[in-house]
Order: structure tokens, then C-alpha cells, then sequence
């Protein structure tokens, strides 16, 4: 079967397009995707039928089975969501989400208090974007809910700690994989004495989309700033509609099931901490037998630098599993009730599992398209170097966007920044490198067949295009002071020029938004 390559043609970035604009117009995200997918094949096949069958088939069956082997990757991801999903309903059915909802009505005593522990919950469970999605989602629903905060909201705020606490955290998968990619880089233009470390944190100050995101979530979360279709949610969940019902149960959702009157607090905390270091001991495990069977010495960044996170995600998620278990079982919870809760918890995470299956077959089909290398060639010749930062921004956003993977971006367009760089200005380095993160992950942020926007959904139990749909304002306010930021970084060559001009916009715009959402 002969594939044909779209890198450098704008056809390659039809299929995503047609994805992501019919799943706006639509809300069937499913559907949208399948057509992205059969659009995709048929580019690639040169609209052969039959080749174009065979290619989905094959791509497909690669999710699960590749090169002879278990992709194990995938299995792991999918089979974490399943665990969790029934850990999730597990607390629910002991009594133990509600008894930390009855709890927490005596410490968190409103809405915006409510919204401020998720956030905290979600800048302090950073060690990987999945995790903080779903976990923190986990335990502060029954704390949303009972303050009447939208699914939607609670789903912004999930995915606006999960993506932009991981990428300037440097113990995270997410900063693991960077200094990584940053490291062959520095190394491969003559910085192999450069501290691999030391570079991430200096850029730190420089991701500017990332910090700006934080601040205007914590603004909105603290203000109530909604605006947009976000505000609509706010008010039907004052009506106590948290989602429109009409659509159906939303990934996640675990309605309907029985709660013993034995709750305790220590049913949810217990086995979500368990949860947690059991993850973390897993990564660090993981990444020291990498290390050892490479030779190299231990080290705690280093063993994050070559875990395996999907292995780590699984067998903690079980760990958590079985804790669940044992806990329910000495408060005196049935097994028909446990048994239940297991069935409804792994059927709940279903729709979350085709609609990653579906996003990881057109990301397949989009890599084949090579969309991401067309997206990063229009940055060669055409951009003046003062406006360099600012247009890899724009452009690893689209890639983003178009390819709904902020690594796959990281991996195709931090090379290509710094090759301009040395070909330009080296000391312009960090900036531009600081520059495609950010836009990676403004991308990955609006972006439907986004993987993380996706389990931010389930996480709140929220329709997928419905967090789309509300997060979106947000993230373009966010990403249109971070481009002015970064034109007047490339202008001026400061940092602190470029802070100060996000701070000053930062300032003017929440005025607005406080306007704007009084009206």
C-alpha cells in the first residue's frame, strides 16, 4: 500500500480541520472524528477505497497491537481510566464521597472556596497531566457539585492545572520530556556544558501562556468572571443542572448508584493518597531501571527523565483499586453494592475510551499526513526575526491545534526554533524555544481531539465539546497577551519588557472580563 506525503502541501491540514470544525458545528465528537479519520486515509491512499480501508484497519489495530507486541503505551492509558473509573464509583457507593462533602461544608463554606481548593488540588498533583485531570476531578466533584459550580467550569479548571503547572514543573513527565528534547538540542549546537536543569528554570519566566493561564484562572475562580458560554452553565447549574442532561450522561458520570449510610472521610483521602505515591514510587521506579540498564547513576530528575508513565498510572491505579476495596469492605459495604459500583464505574469511562481511541487514530492519521512538519516549514523563510517568537507561537499553537498533541509540537518545532535562533541570534534562544511551549500548549488546550482536553472532560464529568466550547475565550485571552508579550520580548530582546507588557494587558483585562460579566 503506497502512502503519499502531504509535508509540504496545506492539504495536510484539511483532515484536522474538518475534524475539529464538524465537531464544533455538530457536538458529535465521535462522528467529526470518524470523518476526519476516512478524509485523512483517503488523502493518503490517493482516495483508493480499498487502500484506504486497509490503511484505517492497519492504523487501528495498531493501537493495540504494534510491531508484533502489546502497545502497551495505549493498553495502559485505557486500562488506568477503567481502574479509575471504578475507583471513582467505588468511593461513591461506600458513602465516602458524600461523607467528604458533608465534611468539607463545614471548612469550605462557598462557591469561590470550592473552586479555590480544586485549583490548589490541581497545582499540587503535578507529576503528570493525566493524572491531575482525573484524580483531582475525582475528589473535588462531590465539593463542586454540592456548591452548584458547572461541570464545565470545574473541567476549565482542571485542564488549566493540568498542562500548564506540568510544563514548568521540571519533576513532571511533561518537564522530564523537555529538558530531555532541550538537552539533545543544547548539546547538538555546542551547550553540552550547559545545565540542562538551570536552562528549564530560566525559561520558566519566559512561558508566558502557561503563567497567565494560572493567573487568569485563579482570577476567574476568585471573581467569578464568566463570560461567554460558561456563563450559561454557571446558571443553569444554579437551577442544579451541572450538564445538560438532554445529551446524556457524560463520560465519567456515575449516576444512579446506591451509597451505603457508613461513609467515612478517610474512605476518599486514603485511597486517593495511596493512589498518588503508589503512582510516584511506580515513575521513579521505572525510571531507575531505565537508568540502570543504560549504566547511568541514579538521580530523582533522571528517573523522571525515563519512566514509563503509562505503566506507572496503571499499577498505581490498582494499588488505589484494591485500597478502595479493602477500605469499603471494613465499613460495611455489600458486595452486591461493591460489585455494582465496579460495573457502573468501568461502563461510566466507556465514552471516554472511544473518544481517545478515535483522537489517537487521526493523530496517527495526521502524523502520516506529516501536518506538523508542513505547519513548522511555514516558519523557515517567512517571518522577520523581531517577530520570531511570537510567529513560533502562533504557529505551535496551530500545530497544536491541528495535530492535538502539545508533545508531538514540542518534538517538531523546539528543533526548528533553535536552528533559526543560531542561524539569527543565539541569545534568543531560550525565548523562542519559551515561545513554542507556550504555544503547544495554548493549542493543546483548544484543540477537540486533544487528548488532555479530553480527560479534563472526564475528569469533571463533562461534555467534551461543551469544555471546548467554554474554556475557549479564556484561552484566547490568554494567548492574545502572551503574543504581545512575545512580539515585544522580540522587539526589545527583555524579559522583563515582555513581562511587563503581559502584566499591563493582564491588569486591562481582567477589568473587562469584571465588566463584561456584571452586564
Amino acid at each position: 500500500m503506497m502512502i503519499i506525503s502531504y509535508a509540504d502541501s496545506a492539504l495536510s491540514v484539511l483532515p484536522p480541520v474538518v475534524a475539529i470544525t464538524l465537531a464544533i458545528l455538530t457536538r458529535k465528537v465521535l462522528l467529526s472524528l470518524g470523518v476526519g479519520i476516512i478524509f485523512g486515509a483517503l488523502l493518503l491512499t490517493d482516495f483508493s477505497l480499498l487502500s484506504s480501508g486497509e490503511y484505517i484497519a492497519t492504523t487501528v489495530s495498531q493501537l493495540v497491537w504494534k510491531d508484533a507486541a502489546l502497545n502497551s503505551w495505549n493498553v495502559y492509558i485505557l486500562s488506568f481510566l477503567i481502574v479509575l473509573g471504578m475507583i471513582t464509583a467505588l468511593i461513591t457507593v461506600s458513602g465516602s464521597a458524600r461523607a467528604f462533602a458533608d465534611w468539607a461544608k463545614l471548612r469550605i463554606r462557598n462557591k469561590r472556596d470550592a473552586k479555590l481548593m480544586t485549583m490548589f488540588l490541581g497545582c499540587v498533583v503535578f507529576i503528570d497531566d493525566y493524572f491531575n485531570s482525573l484524580v483531582v476531578g475525582s475528589i473535588s466533584r462531590p465539593i463542586t457539585d454540592r456548591y452548584h459550580v458547572s461541570r464545565a467550569k470545574l473541567a476549565y479548571i482542571l485542564d488549566s492545572t493540568a498542562a500548564p503547572i506540568c510544563v514548568i514543573s521540571p519533576v513532571s513527565s511533561w518537564g522530564a520530556y523537555i529538558i530531555a528534547l532541550i538537552g539533545g538540542i543544547l548539546t547538538a549546537h555546542g551547550f553540552a556544558d550547559t545545565g540542562h536543569l538551570s536552562v528549564f528554570i530560566q525559561m520558566i519566566p519566559m512561558n508566558f501562556y502557561a503563567l497567565i493561564s494560572l493567573l487568569l484562572l485563579l482570577c476567574v475562580a476568585t471573581f467569578s468572571l464568566d463570560v461567554g458560554p460558561l456563563r450559561q452553565h454557571e446558571l443553569n447549574a444554579l437551577r442544579g443542572d451541572l450538564f445538560d442532561e438532554s445529551k446524556g450522561q457524560p463520560p465519567g458520570a456515575t449516576a444512579d448508584l446506591p451509597e451505603a449510610d457508613t461513609g467515612k472521610v478517610i474512605g476518599l483521602f486514603l485511597p486517593i493518597a495511596i493512589l498518588v505515591f503508589a503512582t510516584v514510587y511506580f515513575m521513579v521506579s521505572s525510571g531507575a531501571d531505565a537508568l540502570a540498564s543504560s549504566e547511568l547513576p541514579f538521580s530523582v530528575l533522571g528517573a523522571f527523565e525515563n519512566t514509563d508513565v503509562s505503566s506507572s498510572l496503571f499499577f498505581g491505579s490498582i494499588v488505589g483499586f484494591i485500597a478502595t476495596v479493602v477500605l469499603a469492605i471494613k465499613q460495611k459495604v455489600a458486595w452486591s453494592m461493591l460489585l455494582q459500583g465496579m460495573r457502573v464505574g468501568a461502563l461510566s469511562m466507556l465514552p471516554a475510551v472511544y473518544i481517545l481511541l478515535f483522537a489517537w487514530t487521526i493523530a496517527g492519521v495526521i502524523g502520516e499526513l506529516e501536518t506538523g512538519k508542513y505547519m513548522a516549514s511555514l516558519a523557515t523563510d517567512n517571518i522577520p526575526f523581531a517577530l520570531l517568537p511570537a510567529g513560533l507561537f502562533l504557529l505551535a499553537g496551530v500545530t497544536a491545534f491541528s495535530t492535538g498533541t502539545s508533545w508531538g509540537t514540542f518534538g517538531i518545532m523546539l528543533p526548528i526554533a533553535a536552528d533559526m535562533a543560531m542561524g539569527s541570534d543565539s541569545t534568543m534562544m531560550l525565548p523562542m524555544l519559551a515561545a513554542v511551549l507556550s504555544g503547544a500548549v495554548f493549542g493543546d488546550h483548544c484543540s477537540p481531539i486533544s487528548d488532555t482536553t479530553i480527560l479534563s472532560s472526564t475528569g469533571a464529568s463533562c461534555h467534551h465539546i461543551d469544555h471546548v466550547v467554554t474554556q475557549l475565550p479564556y484561552a484566547l485571552i490568554a494567548a492574545t497577551i502572551s503574543l504581545v508579550g512575545y512580539t515585544v520580548l522580540g522587539y526589545t530582546a527583555s524579559l522583563v519588557a515582555g513581562l511587563i507588557s503581559c502584566a499591563v494587558l493582564f491588569v486591562l483585562s481582567i477589568v473587562i472580563l469584571h465588566f463584561w460579566a456584571k452586564k
